[in-house]
């Protein structure tokens, strides 16, 4: 795919992958070279950006507005939340501050409770198989209740929300024939809040992608559609499973935490928006505790005892600023880009990712014409954690336990710990909660490989460490990841911006550190999934197209990116619209395969499930570095990485491989599956599924166009 810092074909990109071997990262020891030029951003700099001068922020919890007694005395934690515009200082005290979205609690049980909006925003800590209920409102108004347009540049020729095509046309690609080229919209921003990591949720609690709703501004445009095509639907379900009653600017979700103690995470997940929402602000992490594979299931090897973990770390009506040192810290790593007014930088054109300036839709037709604003990925070029540029965080010379998250647009990152001397570093946890034994990542280079969306729960054991200032680094590259060594198979990350990420502060321990070293854990026993019943072969796809640059030189760029099925080894392209062709019954266990045919590493993630990853195994490449169609099997299979073990929600499909893993669908509903890479996701690189049969009374398939006015823009 077009490389943002070299300028390369993308059949020179595939064939490169293609020639690097399996794919998979290898840790790398070396001198590495530094990246050819600036990653392109908004008008500010990142040079003229001061790094280390803000604490990291340690996200508060979020308050409860309540507990819900039910018949039979169960419990569920009721919250009521909102997404509102708010003023954030990002960058560090003397830059401006930046207008973002974030999440926040409208109404707290204790007068402590934190009433803060924020981006990222405060986490929900939840109980292992106690529900939690929240009521989500889209409170993206201003003062007088007028509707708030979005802060970014929405494209409205993708397949998207519409709420312009109003009732009949919501949920569909807009037909501009015989019109110009439009511009952004600028009308009320859809939300649908998606717990990343659920387990067992139901489908109207899932933030289905056309679920969305306005907000209840008194000024939303005659005609528009003010939800989405699901909402009634999931609206009637909610009212029936649980008593919640939706209604304007707001619905109701329940989320019985059915997963292992994990780190799972919330954003947004509107039909077509997602890139834009998320990287205006709300997401936050969502902690499962407890149960039968939570910390306390942990023990030590040398007297079969429970172990002691990291701790403590931030609980419900703690004081902020806090008043008490935490060992155990969530890390949301994000990359974003900013003007010198310190708003948010994202490209309004197609022409800053690959110098394309057309033909647009509606020109040639929809099928021979790029969309005007959307790019095919985002790279910022400032690293942000836990919404401050380039924080620091003071650690004792003892153990704390951090749970990563890789928050970026389209950025895999590699983190590197190497030039943190005497530090010692073990994975003990993804997605899914513990790993089936802790993973030395310090005798592996020192390095971790987060792809989009992936957590890693990790120790990094800083005893050791001399008393000074280091920088965690970034060796994932400023551009698509496909896999290979860095500074061999592509150009590591800017070592002066996007290559480093947060500074430590080493000092000394004040007390006697308790915690149980890494390698005397003992984690919880994984019970394995069932045996297979179905494998289904699933391909993900990218369409190219040829345009044209300013000085009308012909250049081929990616259309959109697709997901489909592999049938008698040819890859077959479907569009969010077209019918469910992954229809799992309730309660089996099926093979996914994803035959990965571009030059691009895909996150994967599928809504609902955790699953185990089983295998990669290579595909049979041609002399240009193309997948050979009909697709055959080169026979050369790698198991998964120690840190791949345990469940998953999101797994890394390399190019040039099948990527299988396995899962068991339990409940039945409408759910989705995407590349995670979230400016794939926006256009058509995500796919429903169902798990049972069809609901009686649920809304059909649109087609693949609609219509409608394009007031609001």
């Amino acid at each position: 795919m077009e490389n943002i810092i070299e300028k390369t074909s993308r059949r020179q990109f595939i064939k490169v992958m293609g020639v690097a071997g399996a794919g998979l990262f290898l840790p790398w020891r070396g001198t590495l070279p530094r990246a050819l030029a600036a990653i392109p951003g908004g008008t500010l700099q990142p040079s003229s950006i001061p790094k280390y001068q803000t604490p990291l922020l340690i996200p508060p919890v979020m308050p409860r507005a309540g507990v819900i007694k039910q018949r039979g005395g169960k419990q569920v934690d009721y919250y009521e939340i909102s997404m509102r515009q708010l003023q954030q200082q990002i960058l560090p005290a003397g830059l401006p501050p930046t207008t973002v979205w974030g999440y926040g609690a409208v109404k707290a049980e204790s007068k402590a409770g934190l009433l803060i909006h924020n981006a990222p925003s405060l986490t929900i800590e939840a109980s292992a198989n106690r529900p939690v209920r929240i009521k989500w409102i889209n409170e993206l108004v201003d003062a007088n209740g007028n509707y708030l347009p979005h802060l970014l540049p929405v494209d409205p020729t993708l397949h998207w929300a519409n709420p312009p095509g109003g009732i009949m046309h919501r949920d569909t690609r807009p037909d501009f024939t015989g019109q110009p080229t439009p511009g952004r919209y600028t009308g009320p921003v859809p939300m649908v809040t998606h717990v990343h990591g659920a387990v067992g949720v139901g489908d109207e609690s899932d933030g289905y992608a056309e679920a969305w709703y306005l907000p209840a501004a008194t000024n939303i445009p005659a005609g528009y559609a003010d939800r989405g095509t699901w909402y009634d639907f999931f609206a009637g379900k909610a009212a029936a499973n649980f008593g919640a009653t939706w209604g304007p600017g707001h619905a109701i979700f329940e989320y019985p935490n059915a997963n292992r103690a994990s780190t799972i995470w919330y954003h947004d997940h509107a039909l077509g928006l997602t890139r834009l929402n998320v990287y205006a602000g709300p997401a936050g992490f969502y902690i499962v505790r407890g149960g039968p594979n939570g910390d306390a299931s942990v023990l030590d090897s040398r007297t079969g005892l429970a172990a002691v973990l990291p701790g403590p770390a931030p609980k419900a009506n703690d004081k902020f600023p806090p008043n008490k040192t935490y060992y155990e810290i969530p890390i949301a790593i994000q990359d974003r880009a900013f003007n010198a007014d310190g708003s948010l930088f994202y490209p309004d054109t197609r022409e800053f990712f690959d110098t394309i300036v057309g033909p647009f839709i509606p020109e040639g037709g929809m099928e021979g014409s790029f969309s005007p604003i959307w790019n095919p990925e985002f790279f910022g070029n400032c690293i942000m954690v836990n919404g401050n540029t380039w924080p620091f965080q003071v650690v004792e010379k003892r153990r704390y336990r951090f749970r990563f998250l890789n928050g970026c647009q389209a950025r895999f990152l590699i983190l590197n710990f190497a030039n943190i001397p005497g530090v010692e570093v073990w994975q003990i946890g993804n997605e899914g909660g513990f790993l089936a034994a802790p993973v030395n990542l310090t005798a592996a280079g020192n390095t971790l490989l987060m792809g989009l969306a992936e957590r890693a729960d990790v120790i990094v054991d800083f005893t050791n460490v001399p008393v000074g200032n280091y920088v965690l680094g970034n060796l994932g590259p400023d551009e698509p990841f496909g896999g290979g060594v860095p500074g061999v198979d592509f150009p590591v990350a800017d070592p002066d911006s996007t290559g480093q990420v947060l500074e430590f502060r080493v000092v000394p321990a004040i007390a006697p550190d308790p915690t149980t070293p890494p390698a005397f854990l003992v984690l919880p026993a994984l019970v394995p999934l069932p045996p297979e019943t179905v494998t289904r072969p699933l391909a993900l796809i990218e369409r190219m197209g040829m345009g044209y640059d300013a000085s009308n030189n012909m250049v081929d760029g990616p259309v959109e990116a697709l997901l489909g099925t592999v049938e008698s080894g040819v890859a077959k392209e479907n569009m969010w619209a077209e019918p469910v062709t992954e229809n799992p019954a309730v309660g089996a266990t099926e093979v996914w395969e994803f035959y990965n045919t571009t030059g691009d590493a895909h996150p994967m993630h599928v809504h609902e499930v955790v699953f185990e990853v089983v295998n990669r195994e290579g595909l049979v490449l041609d002399e240009n570095g193309d997948v050979v169609q009909p697709i055959q099997l080169d026979g050369v299979i790698t198991l998964p990485e120690p840190t791949e073990t345990g469940y998953k929600d999101t797994v890394i499909a390399y190019p040039g491989q099948v990527t299988r893993v396995r899962a068991q669908f339990s409940t039945p509903g409408q759910f989705v599956w995407h590349c995670h890479i979230v400016e794939h996701e926006d256009n058509e690189m995500m796919r429903p599924f169902r798990i049972g049969p069809e609901q009686p009374g649920q809304p059909m398939p649109h087609g693949g166009h609609g219509g409608g006015g394009m007031g609001g823009m």
